[in-house]
């Protein structure tokens, strides 16, 4: 139980270190981050940890003990850089076709926009999709099922590695600005930005548009690795930092159209949120336009 309490405490305090430090900076009091788009980053935050990711996990091991039981705690005795490989197979590489997939299909987008059309970076967009999102991430259930198997040692360090380097990419920290100012460190930098993600990398996922030449819209899906971009073709590398984030659609619905979507809709006709298919739907072939509210 130590184990497991510690796993949990220690992404939360390094959430709460870089907000404070976020904050310090003047983050989280500018016009460009309404009170709609905090009320969408604390409810996420909140209801991810909280609700969907330990009700998968209750619902997995219910139906693996009642149907399969047999393979309970099955790999627990195997070498544990398989139960390493398993995560990074079963979940980052899961989650990286996952995020893909939600942007280049349109119904996957109006479930993944919450995370977009955010014009700023900061820690707390980590968190920012749809319910459903989450509800049906593959990485998520596959983790369960994986620590059914006896994975769970491996899970309880994966697991914080993973979300210090998600929230790390997405923090106004940029971390990595002091790999890219000493020539001595280039080469490392090399390594580093090639297999994890990180803010240079990541930023350029949340970038506007790819016209600044430093925005990659549609690539840098990464989440832990950022291998697997390399790999599949969908890296794009500056050691830069796009000065406008958001999406080309960046009308903003109610937090709880936006977090609920499509069990609530978007009362708007000109929302892509109003209705499961619409003619403002997300068409990732574009890579920016003006959108008039």
């Amino acid at each position: 139980m130590e184990a497991e309490n510690i796993s949990k405490l220690i992404p939360v305090l390094v959430l709460l270190i870089l907000g404070i430090i976020e904050s310090l900076g003047g983050l989280y009091f500018d016009d460009k981050r309404s009170k709609n788009d905090l009320t969408i980053e604390l409810v996420s935050l909140t209801i991810l940890p909280t609700l969907i990711q330990p009700a998968i996990l209750a619902l997995v091991l219910f139906v693996m003990n009642l149907w399969f039981p047999v393979y309970e705690d099955y790999f627990i005795n195997s070498y544990v850089l398989w139960h390493i490989l398993a995560f990074l197979v079963f979940d980052d590489l899961t989650q990286y076709f996952w995020h893909r997939f939600s942007h280049e299909n349109a119904f996957m987008w109006k479930l993944h926009r919450p995370h977009h059309v955010v014009e700023e970076m900061g820690v707390l967009v980590t968190y920012r999709n749809a319910f459903l999102y989450y509800a049906f991430m593959p990485g998520i259930w596959l983790s369960a099922i994986l620590i059914f198997l006896g994975m769970t040692e491996v899970y309880l360090y994966y697991l914080p590695i993973k979300m210090i380097v998600i929230m790390s990419a997405h923090s106004e920290t940029k971390w990595d600005r002091i790999l890219y100012k000493y020539k001595f460190l280039h080469p490392f930098a090399w390594v580093i930005e090639r297999t994890i993600s990180t803010p240079s990398t990541h930023y350029a996922h949340h970038g506007l548009t790819s016209k600044d030449e430093i925005s990659n819209p549609n690539g840098n899906y990464g989440n832990l690795l950022f291998f697997w971009d390399v790999l599949f073709g969908t890296a794009k590398i500056t050691r830069k930092y796009p000065s406008k984030f958001g999406a080309w659609n960046k009308m903003k619905e109610p937090w709880y159209v936006q977090l609920l979507f499509p069990i609530i809709k978007s009362k708007d006709s000109r929302s892509e949120l109003s209705s499961i298919k619409t003619n403002m739907d997300y068409d990732p072939s574009k890579d920016y336009k003006d959108f008039v509210s």
